[in-house]
């Protein structure tokens, strides 16, 4: 029996559930701002719908953590993929209808924005229920690997087809598959709720012990003070990049459907990130690991602050995708080894609050920057930004990494 194998069929059932749910959730984000740019070219404004529908993370992620502890886990993500069907289908029918418009579209990104919030932070404090710990690292590469490959490989391409066919397609397209994961997660059998011992508590002090838990613990402080900068820098310049790349007065001049193939690049890196994470730990230690994967942060978040090359800039957010996916592995397997079950989704909410949270204010940033410097000023300012991410990185070793795991 392969390795792979061992992962169990309920692991696979969520692989294919979360693939088909983040391949919606690729086509939609990418179409997102392809529609936006149809009823405005402002940057502050396109930028606006990267805010609305991250701020939830900042706003809502440690209530929704404290929510997710109390509640079974397969039937909040259900749940949270039912809202986003239904958030989406609206703009959608109206857009066929009578053309849309684009506070529909800020609707839609609010919407889809706070169930995100309660779906990934069910999705990764379920996952160690479902595989052996110490299998953690080769699960986690797969199932990013799936659903990267979704997002970020089929879903972009995908969107921008979808987009010059017809403006409603592609959310009508992502609704459907909302609901087909759905269909899929269904059929997910078994009990998801954590085991709570003690006396009833509020939400207000559930809340509290999880940020208690982040807060003493120093490697997973420095870990989300890392994604959190990081965090900031890319929702700035993605924020922005598309007025930099699509349109004919546009730098790189891209049409739609290019444009989704170009952030396809960074999905096959991610899809290769995943497949290797495990083995590159094993090579060089996860702490380099670590250091590898800022410096690819770095170089895709700045290269096109100093050149419009499409094929410059595919291969740097290729390899950026293969070492943000080495990343991710790297750290959300730590997060789930030293993180006993009951805490889970406090600890994922209480780190994205802080990791995850910088996301509208790097939208907010981006906007803001580009209406009153240009576009391009945005990379410049974020590479920078990325590149500061170096100085907390220096605290993480391998030794402090095996350390904190064995006194979980």
């Amino acid at each position: 029996m392969s390795s792979d194998e061992r992962l169990g069929r309920s692991f696979w059932t969520l692989v294919t559930s979360s693939g088909l749910s983040n391949l919606a959730d690729g086509v939609f984000k990418l179409a997102l701002p392809l529609l936006a740019i149809q009823y405005t070219r402002s940057p502050a404004l396109v930028a606006g719908l990267q805010l609305v529908q991250t701020l939830p993370w900042l706003v809502g992620a440690l209530p929704a953590g404290a929510l997710v502890d109390r509640a079974d886990r397969r039937r909040t993500m259900v749940s949270a993929n039912v809202a986003r069907a239904a958030f989406v289908a609206v703009p959608a029918v109206a857009i066929a209808v009578d053309g849309g418009a684009l506070w529909l579209l800020y609707l839609a990104a609010v919407g889809t924005g706070v169930a995100e919030v309660f779906y990934d932070t069910a999705a990764q404090s379920m996952l160690p229920a479902l595989v052996d710990r110490a299998r953690l690292d080769r699960a986690n590469g797969r199932l990013f690997a799936v659903e990267l490959g979704a997002q970020e490989f089929a879903g972009p391409p995908a969107a921008g087809l979808l987009v010059a066919v017809a403006l409603a397609l592609p959310f009508a397209t992502s609704a459907g598959m909302w609901v087909v994961a759905i269909a899929v997660l269904t059929a997910l059998r078994g009990s998801f709720r954590p085991a709570r011992t003690g006396p009833r508590t509020s939400i207000r002090s559930d809340v509290r012990e999880g940020l208690a838990f982040i807060l003493a613990r120093p490697m997973l402080r420095t870990m989300a003070l890392m994604v959190g900068m990081s965090n900031l820098a890319s929702s700035a310049v993605f924020a922005v990049l598309v007025l930099f790349a699509v349109g004919s007065d546009s730098a790189m001049g891209l049409t739609e459907p290019q444009f989704g193939i170009l952030f396809a690049s960074i999905a096959a890196g991610g899809l290769i990130g995943g497949l290797i994470a495990e083995r590159v730990q094993r090579r060089i230690g996860r702490a380099r690991t670590l250091t590898l994967s800022v410096i690819g942060m770095i170089a895709y978040v700045a290269t096109p602050a100093i050149t419009a090359n499409v094929a410059i800039i595919t291969v740097v957010l290729f390899v950026g995708g293969i070492t943000l996916m080495m990343w991710n592995v790297t750290t959300v397997s730590f997060r789930q080894r030293v993180t006993p079950d009951h805490l889970l989704g406090r600890m994922n909410s209480a780190y994205r609050l802080v990791g995850w949270g910088t996301r509208p204010l790097g939208a907010l940033v981006g906007g803001a920057l580009g209406q009153w410097l240009g576009v391009r000023s945005v990379f410049a300012v974020m590479g920078v930004v990325t590149a500061a991410v170096l100085i907390p990185n220096h605290r993480i070793t391998d030794q402090t990494l095996a350390d904190a795991e064995a006194h979980r």
